[in-house]
This record gives C-alpha cells, sequence and structure tokens, in this order.
C-alpha cells in the first residue's frame, strides 16, 4: 500500500531524506535476514559557517564529516546558519532550500552551502551648477570625499543635504526623490542617489495660463509677468515670487491649478521651471440654490470611466483623447504586474456586475502606489493585483469562497455597454479626469473629509467621535438649511445611525438627528417644494445598492448596475422636478476599492497639523509622516458627473482637485469660511458651469440603466 507523504515547512531549512522500504513477509532484504549499511556525507562550501545535524543521530559537523546508518533508514538533516553567515542551498543528493526526499539505499553525498552576509552599498553622486554636501545617519556618507558607504541589509539610511554658500538644494535623484533636504531609504540592495545643488544664479522659467470663461490680468512681484500678453518670464533659482490675479470687469477669479492651488495668494518657489493656472469666470454663483451631492462606494476612474474617450467618440462624435483613461480603441491598454511579480496582468472587460472585495485600507493603497516601496514617494502603480490577491488569501482563500486569489478583479474594467446611464450623463453634463478621493486610504476617513475636510489623524475607522466642525455645523451657524438622506437602515436598528455623520460629535444633538430623513422623503421634498438648500445622499449600504464590491463571495449581490440604476432614479427624479431649474447634483464616490488607475494621487494641502496616526505594523509607522506617509497626498482618481441646468455639455476638466471642492461649492454658494486648509486649497468648481446661458433648462433623456448583467463573483471573464 502506497502512503501519502505530507510536506511540512519548518522554520529552519530542512532537508528530508525519506526512504519508503516495502518490506515481504516481514524479512528486512535479500541478505538472509542481516542489516547493511549505507554512509552519508556531508560537504560544505560557499565561505560561511554553519551546522548539519541528522536524526536519527550520526551527523552533528561544522565541517566534512560521514556516518552510517543502515540502510533503508530515514534521515533527516537540519541545517543551521551561525551567525554572519545564511543557508544557501543543498546539492548532491538534494537541492534548493526547501525540503526533499532521497532514498538511502546507497552511499549518498550532500553538500550544505553557507554563504556570509554581504552588506549592501550606497554610492551618492553630487550634480548642479553649485556645491554641496551630502552626510548620513548612520553615518558612513559624508560626500565628497566620502561618498560611498556599505550599509548591512534593512538599514534605514537618512541623507542629509547641506548647500554650500551662493548654492541651493535643487533635488534629488535616484533612490529618492523631492526637494527636502532630508531623504529616508531602506537599504536592501545597492543604492545609487543623485544630490544636485545649483549655483543662485541658475534661472528658472515661469508661465502662467489663463483659463475659464471669463478674462484677467495676472502680474508678479518682483515683475517679469504681465499675463497677457507677457506670460512667462525667467527669474533667479530658488528666488520667492507671488502672483497676483486681477479679473475684469465682469469676471471674478476662480481659482489657481498648476503650481499654486486654492484663491488666495500665490507663491512659487523657483527651484524649477514652474507653471501656473489662473482661471476667471463670469459670476453667477447664486443661480445655484440647491446642492445635492452623493458618494457611492468603492470604484475608481478608469475602472468605471476609463473608456470614456470611446463611448464619446463613438456616440457623440466627440474627440478622441478628451479624457485622460484608455486611449481611443484600445480595450487592452493598462497591465500590472502579476501576483508573484513574475508577470503582467492584463487589464479586461468584467463580466459580472459583482465583484468580490478587495483592500483600499492604508497599508494596501500605499502597497497599491508602490508595491515594493510603499513610503516612498514614487508612485510606480504597480500592487494592485497584489494587494487585491493577498486580500483573497488573507480572507481564506477558495476554501472560503474568494475565488480570485490572484487579484486579476483588480484590472478589470466596465464600459458603456454595462454602465449606460452613467456614460450617458458623464458625456452630456460634466465630468473630471483630475478628480481624487482626499485621502489614501479606505471609506471612513476619505467620508470624514467629506463631511469636515479632515479626518483628525485617522487613516481607518474613527474609533472615537471625531471632534471636528463639520459642513453641516457650519450650515447650521448661518442659517442655511440643509438634511441628510438615509435609505435602508440595518435590521432592527434606527435609520439614524445610518449615516457617515455618526462619526463626529455634532451628530450626537437632537437637533441634528432631526434632519437625518429616510430616502423616501426625498421624492417628497422633490413633490412638494421643502428640499433643502443642502442635502447629502447616503449610499445604500445595507441593501446592496451602494455599489460596493461583495463583501462576502459566498452571498453577491452588490452590483454595479443595481447601484446605478438606483442613482438613476434619483438624479432623474430632480430632472423632472420643480427643483431643476435652481440645482446642481454631484454623484461620486468614496474611494477606489482597490480597483486600477494608471494617474498616480496628487500632493495635496495638509488639512491641519495632525499627522497620521499609526500603530506598529502599519505602512509608514516609525516613518517621518511626510510625503506619501503623511495627508500630503490625495487618495486615487473616482469618477465624477456633474449634473445641472448650468453645467457646460460634454465638459471635462483638467483641474486637479479632490472632493473637498464639494465643500468649497458650498462655501462659496452661500459665503461661508473655509473648514480647514484643505478645502481652502481647493480650485473652485465654477469652470463646470454656464450661469448666462444655461445648457440645459430643458433636461435631456437619459436611457434606462439595466441591472440583469450576470452576478458572480466566480466568473470574471
Amino acid at each position: 500500500m502506497k502512503e501519502k507523504l505530507r510536506l511540512v515547512v519548518l522554520p529552519s531549512v530542512v532537508l528530508v531524506l525519506i526512504f519508503l522500504l516495502t518490506n515481504c513477509g516481514g524479512t528486512s532484504s535479500s541478505n538472509g535476514g542481516g542489516s547493511s549499511q549505507s554512509q552519508l556525507t556531508v560537504a560544505f562550501s560557499g565561505g560561511g559557517s554553519g551546522t548539519v545535524t541528522s536524526s536519527p543521530a550520526g551527523i552533528n559537523c561544522t565541517s566534512a564529516c560521514s556516518a552510517d546508518f543502515n540502510t533503508g533508514t530515514m534521515v533527516t538533516l537540519t541545517a543551521n546558519p551561525a551567525q554572519g553567515s545564511v543557508f544557501a542551498g543543498w546539492s548532491g543528493a538534494c537541492t534548493g532550500t526547501g525540503a526533499c526526499v532521497v532514498a538511502l539505499n546507497s552511499n549518498q553525498s550532500v553538500t550544505a552551502k553557507f554563504t556570509p552576509v554581504v552588506a549592501n552599498t550606497v554610492t551618492v553622486t553630487l550634480a548642479g551648477t553649485g556645491s554641496g554636501t551630502v552626510t548620513s545617519s548612520p553615518a558612513g556618507i559624508n560626500c565628497a570625499p566620502t561618498c560611498t558607504a556599505s550599509f548591512g541589509p534593512a538599514t534605514q539610511l537618512v541623507l542629509t543635504a547641506t548647500p554650500h554658500p551662493g548654492s541651493t538644494f535643487a533635488g534629488w535623484g535616484g533612490a529618492c526623490s523631492g526637494i527636502n533636504l532630508t531623504c529616508t531609504i531602506v537599504v536592501n540592495s545597492n543604492e545609487s542617489v543623485t544630490a544636485t545643488f545649483n549655483s543662485v544664479s541658475q534661472q528658472f522659467e515661469l508661465s502662467v495660463t489663463l483659463s475659464g470663461n471669463g478674462s484677467g490680468t495676472v502680474t508678479s512681484n518682483p515683475a517679469g509677468i504681465n499675463c497677457a500678453p507677457t506670460c512667462s518670464a525667467n527669474f533667479a533659482a530658488n528666488s520667492v515670487v507671488t502672483l497676483t490675479p486681477t479679473p475684469a470687469q465682469g469676471s471674478v477669479f476662480s481659482g489657481w491649478g498648476g503650481a499654486c492651488t486654492g484663491i488666495g495668494a500665490c507663491t512659487v518657489i523657483m527651484n524649477q521651471n514652474q507653471n501656473v493656472i489662473a482661471n476667471f469666470n463670469p459670476p453667477g454663483l447664486t443661480s445655484i440654490n440647491h446642492i445635492i451631492f452623493m458618494l457611492q462606494e468603492n470604484r475608481s476612474f478608469d475602472h468605471y470611466f476609463g473608456h470614456l474617450n470611446d463611448y464619446r467618440h463613438d456616440v457623440f462624435g466627440l474627440g478622441t483623447n478628451d479624457v485622460d483613461g484608455y486611449p481611443y480603441g484600445q480595450p487592452d491598454f493598462y497591465s500590472n504586474p502579476s501576483y508573484d511579480g513574475t508577470g503582467t496582468t492584463q487589464s479586461f472587460h468584467l463580466a459580472t456586475q459583482c465583484v468580490a472585495n478587495s483592500s483600499p485600507y492604508w497599508d494596501a493603497a500605499h502597497a497599491d502606489y508602490n508595491r515594493y516601496h510603499p513610503t516612498r514617494d514614487q508612485a510606480l502603480l504597480d500592487g494592485f493585483v497584489f494587494a487585491a490577491g493577498k486580500f483573497s488569501r488573507d480572507k481564506g482563500g477558495v476554501n472560503a469562497g474568494w475565488t480570485d486569489i490572484d487579484g486579476l478583479r483588480a484590472v478589470g474594467y466596465y464600459t458603456d455597454a454595462d454602465l449606460p446611464y452613467y456614460y450617458y450623463m458623464a458625456t452630456q453634463f460634466a465630468t473630471s479626469d483630475v478628480w481624487f478621493s482626499p485621502v489614501l486610504s479606505n471609506s471612513q476617513p476619505n467620508r470624514m473629509y467629506l463631511i469636515a475636510a479632515t479626518s483628525q489623524g485617522r487613516v481607518g475607522a474613527p474609533g472615537n467621535q471625531l471632534t471636528a466642525k463639520t459642513i453641516f455645523q457650519l450650515l447650521d451657524e448661518h442659517n442655511i438649511s440643509w438634511k441628510i438622506y438615509v435609505p435602508d437602515p440595518p435590521l432592527g436598528q434606527d435609520y439614524l445611525n445610518n449615516t457617515y455623520l455618526n462619526m463626529f460629535d455634532y451628530y450626537n444633538d437632537p437637533a441634528v438627528k432631526a434632519k437625518i430623513r429616510l430616502i423616501d422623503e426625498y421624492y417628497t421634498d422633490l413633490a412638494n417644494g421643502t428640499l433643502p438648500q443642502v442635502a447629502m445622499i447616503e449610499g445604500g449600504y445595507f441593501t446592496n445598492l451602494d455599489e460596493h464590491p461583495d463583501d462576502d463571495p459566498n452571498n453577491p449581490g452588490s452590483g454595479v448596475q443595481k447601484g446605478s440604476k438606483y442613482v438613476s432614479n434619483i438624479i432623474n427624479s430632480l430632472m423632472t422636478s420643480q427643483y431643476w431649474t435652481d440645482s446642481v447634483f454631484i454623484l461620486s464616490y468614496d474611494e477606489f476599492g482597490g480597483f486600477f488607475d494608471h494617474v498616480p494621487p496628487m500632493q495635496a494641502t495638509p488639512p491641519d497639523n495632525i499627522p497620521p496616526q499609526l500603530i506598529p505594523g502599519n505602512t509608514c509607522y516609525n516613518h517621518p509622516l511626510t510625503g506619501v506617509c503623511g495627508f500630503n497626498y490625495t487618495g486615487f482618481r473616482v469618477p465624477l458627473i456633474v449634473v445641472s441646468p448650468f453645467t457646460n455639455p460634454h465638459f471635462v476638466s483638467h483641474i486637479p482637485r479632490d472632493y473637498t471642492a464639494i465643500l468649497k461649492l458650498i462655501e462659496m454658494r452661500f459665503d461661508l469660511p473655509s473648514l480647514t486648509a484643505r478645502d481652502a486649497a481647493q480650485p473652485d468648481m465654477l469652470e463646470f458651469f454656464n450661469f448666462a446661458n444655461p445648457p440645459w433648462e430643458t433636461p435631456p433623456q437619459p436611457p434606462p440603466q439595466p441591472s440583469n448583467e450576470l452576478c458572480d463573483d466566480s466568473h470574471l471573464q
């Protein structure tokens, strides 16, 4: 009878030599019942040191040795490297570093290879027209003269650039990036870093672009820019240039883009060539009397709207490159490294409206940003497939119903064939291809930004309620009416809990809870003339209508078609109501859900001085909480549709914003102060609208949204 062998992976490297001897009639061998012996010889190589032992006993040596065993004995050899060495593998009767099986029915020879731990080399190169020094902590680099040093594996090395008098530090290259004077790298391989110092006499070009539907001028201090006609000028390296906008009669200045954000003063440090966009638009925001906004759940821009170029051209005859998504006519534009990193995974059209959940949490989102170096400010966007596959495996894999253990769903996409309503509305009305969630994490901290323009340091679930002022408190302070409409209360619970406002202590006020209403009241308010000035609509979280991927693949149901059909009823009801003539409806998504996007998160203004609250094990823990490790970056792109009688037809915005711009729109319309530095820094949304000649006084007739596509997490293609 054959016995099954189970392969066991032990904490140390183990060589298992197994001999299965089948006895006939109880005798042991053909030599008449006597025992023969075979010799097992162990040799050493590699230049390192270590010990090899055996079970049963016999081998215990740090250099070449041998021992005799009864022929047919199962011998287990264990390799234990000495300090400063690593075990590099077996040769001879065994190979590799894992377990192997050898029949010891004759003399056998095995070689154990131990190699010394090799330090990694960091090399710094000085560049530029100026001069300076670069030093390291721990010590080793002092460049010049010492520009190369060796460090042990996993050393966290901090490099500091110090420009000499008459020079300025212009930035890092190689394994470092950015213009901060310090750079941190983890030395797991040989690394090269370039530090550029430039003479202060060097000059860089500042260019100003005028944009929007209005007009105006931009001047600079020191002089040089007077745009138009003079829209570019050279300034000395490291000089500080202040730009001032002056709107023409009949126009207003509506915000900066490029190197500046917000509507306040624009100050540019000339440490490189810089470009600034100045937006001027006609006044008219007071034409909007009702702002309704809604976030659905967990979808990225490329995942939903990557194929807008195809739809816009083929259905409406618009341009082929209007949207920064898939190139026109190229359905398989995007690829991502495979789960094991040995190949690539190509994007594909999803055949199901339901897919299993992935992980958009802080750690996974940073792995999506840069799989192998998630703390670096270097967006490689190479971790989507890996993070999705890891999430499935961590949840139990196929044994728990998570069939996509290799993360293929992360690069799946939908088209107008699946989401005809959304594609139609995004094309007829307006969208943006640089619209981001506010933070590189999951739903809760992003929705905190939607409500208060800060998460007060949270990077996940809030724990205790936040004390930050919310947009709803700001509205109450200025007597602006508002409601939150909530669908589907959890079974056996009060529907009042079904709002993300409950993450804030302002929610506890009974007068506040009185303004949280069931979604049915939204339709009643449209009919009865009682719609508030500001309304937030929560997603269908408990009836699978929020478009969230399935948390339980054994019970799929959170279909994108089901959710989009639900949203279509909400928007269509507004378009046919008495409120159509003076309202705007903004639909977006709270975060990317772990689905791919080829545009990296953008740099952003931190809302306050509160750093991310991380615990041991979190990505960025014990790392400088700046750049991608702080609140200095947004999350990934998410879809946006702006629906209003004032919306410019077929409009695509290319001015980067995160969705705290919705708060900025509310604040501008009702003359309210900003909540934090984050919403204050957002460009306004005036470019989306034409208040002088409303294009959609009669709304268009959108197509119906079907909801009968396959819903099966296990059939992605």
